[in-house]
């Protein structure tokens, strides 16, 4: 499959190339930026030294990709499509925010929720990062029916899920032993986490109040999801277990979780406990991995009729 990559120098475009370059199935035509046009690649993502001699440009080549992966800002991605309509049959993979409402005929890419309709699609909005962790959390959930009530989240995620653009709140010195939250209540992510559960439970009307943290690590998400739940622990097991099994990235675990258990992997690992009639769900993912370019590349394989593991399987740091 020959592959452009939009916006190929951020953080995005650069797990994707690290990905992409070691996927069998894979051949990339060109990485495309803006910012770092006629450099090599391996220049801007320096970990890559030895591993490709591919330089970025700043024309789109769109012709030569059977599939187009926009890793551009929020906004950017329509603003390409309206300047580079794409050819016939050619497929689209646009990591952005922009059409994850499944306007413009995208598909929303999480293959938890709707695999079978991802592998027919032309076109798919990847989810966001903080979105997969609570989705994940809650879609077995929703699948039985069982969102009485209003959902409550807390989330920490590290700078990377900021992206690559300078910030105060993103500087080392800000950083660096220092806990924040933004956004609260009001995250953009909000709406396609709503969209996601009704799909799974159409009369879902109830408030998710998602609190966000800033947290001073580079990579990954702790999401702790709690809302009503009647059953007990081994009914709420029973329950995800059965969810989740066809699912090779989605997994249940006995144990309390931690973000170094995903960091560079395209898992989610999830934790279950209940307290006094609530059901806490404990989620991990790595941001840039399952909650983006992993993801992708989850999605492009279904879409070619490949396993959806192919090359992903990843490990994590451990220490």
């Amino acid at each position: 499959m020959k592959i452009g990559i939009i916006g190929g120098a951020g953080y995005t475009g650069g797990e994707l190339l690290r990905i992409l370059l070691h996927h069998p199935n894979a051949e990339i035509a060109f990485v495309h930026s803006n910012s770092q046009a006629g450099k090599p690649v391996w220049a801007t993502h320096t970990d890559l030294v030895g591993d490709t001699d591919l330089t970025f440009t700043d024309q789109s080549d769109s012709g030569e990709a059977e599939v187009l992966f926009l890793c551009s800002g929020h906004g950017e991605s329509e603003k390409f499509l309206n300047e580079n309509p794409l050819s016939e049959g050619q497929k689209l993979i646009d990591l952005s925010t922009d059409f994850r409402d499944e306007s413009e005929g995208f598909v929303y890419g999480l293959p938890e929720l709707q695999r079978e309709t991802i592998r027919t699609a032309q076109r798919i909005a990847n989810p966001g990062c903080f979105a997969t962790s609570i989705e994940l959390a809650l879609l077995p959930l929703a699948g039985a029916g069982l969102l009485k009530n209003s959902v409550h989240v807390s989330a920490i995620t590290g700078s990377t899920g900021a992206g690559q653009a300078l910030a105060a709140t993103n500087h080392f010195s800000w950083r660096s032993n220092n806990v924040s939250i933004y956004k609260a209540f009001t995250h953009q992510h909000l709406a396609e986490i709503g969209m996601s559960l009704r799909k799974n439970q159409p009369d879902f009307t109830h408030r998710v109040h998602f609190i966000p943290y800033r947290g001073a690590f580079t990579r990954g998400i702790l999401a702790n999801v709690y809302t009503d739940f009647a059953g007990s622990l081994a009914d709420a097991k029973e329950l995800y277990f059965k969810y989740y099994e066809s699912h090779p990235f989605t997994h249940l675990s006995e144990a309390p979780v931690d973000v170094k258990q995903v960091v560079g992997t395209n898992k989610c690992l999830l934790h279950l406990e209940i307290h006094d009639g609530q059901l806490l769900v404990s989620s991990v993912i790595d941001n840039l991995t399952k909650g983006a370019s992993g993801q992708a590349v989850q999605n492009m394989n279904l879409i070619f009729g490949l396993e959806e593991t192919v090359g992903l399987q990843l490990r994590a740091i451990g220490f």
